[in-house]
């Protein structure tokens, strides 16, 4: 077995590359972990084994899935192209709807295609999610998104931008046509 396909080696070099992507030391990730930064270390390198249990507190640190550090990532396969009559949304909120625009193995950067039905929304309540910088850009139609104590209007092409540790929520604010945005995250936080 190559080292390219050690399973150990490839979720090291998951856990790393996320870390990384969310600019924490060892250190910061090890303690919130509750292990020893050199145990982190080896565990990035491949040189040591985590169980389970250590697995799922590094993960819930990374704000990842466990599995999605030995699953097979999209980035993996060897199509550089995601087709949109493939991809599967998630429902959500209420008459809205969300795309993953790219793979799941990108560590800097995340794309997701919402769309709302007339008078849709995120939910009926703010939400928050990590602390990244997050831009939504209207392709179509109209809403408003609110930001904590602030209400922005947007139609086509407008943009805001904030970061998604800021309680926020979209709707689609004509009642009559649905709208369409793109979110962009850096580093991802789905």
């Amino acid at each position: 077995m190559t080292d390219q396909q050690d399973p150990t080696l490839i979720a090291g070099m998951r856990i790393r590359r996320r870390r990384q992507a969310l600019h924490l030391r060892l250190s910061d990730v090890a303690s919130q972990a509750g292990i020893t930064e050199g145990h982190l270390s080896q565990i990035e390198r491949g040189k040591s084994n985590a169980s389970v249990a250590t697995l799922q507190r590094i993960c819930a640190v990374l704000r990842l899935e466990v599995g999605s550090i030995f699953a097979p990532s999209e980035s993996d396969q060897s199509s550089t192209v995601l087709r949109h009559a493939d991809a599967q949304g998630i429902h959500y909120g209420e008459g809205a709807s969300k795309i993953r625009l790219n793979p799941r193995g990108f560590d800097h950067l995340e794309l997701l295609l919402g769309s709302f039905d007339p008078g849709g929304s995120t939910g009926p309540e703010m939400y928050t999610h990590g602390d990244s910088e997050e831009i939504l850009l209207v392709v179509e139609g109209e809403v408003d998104v609110f930001i904590e104590d602030e209400k922005h209007h947007l139609a086509a092409l407008d943009s805001v931008h904030y970061r998604s540790s800021q309680p926020h929520r979209v709707v689609e604010s004509t009642g009559i046509q649905p709208a369409r945005v793109v979110w962009g995250m850096s580093p991802p936080t789905y």
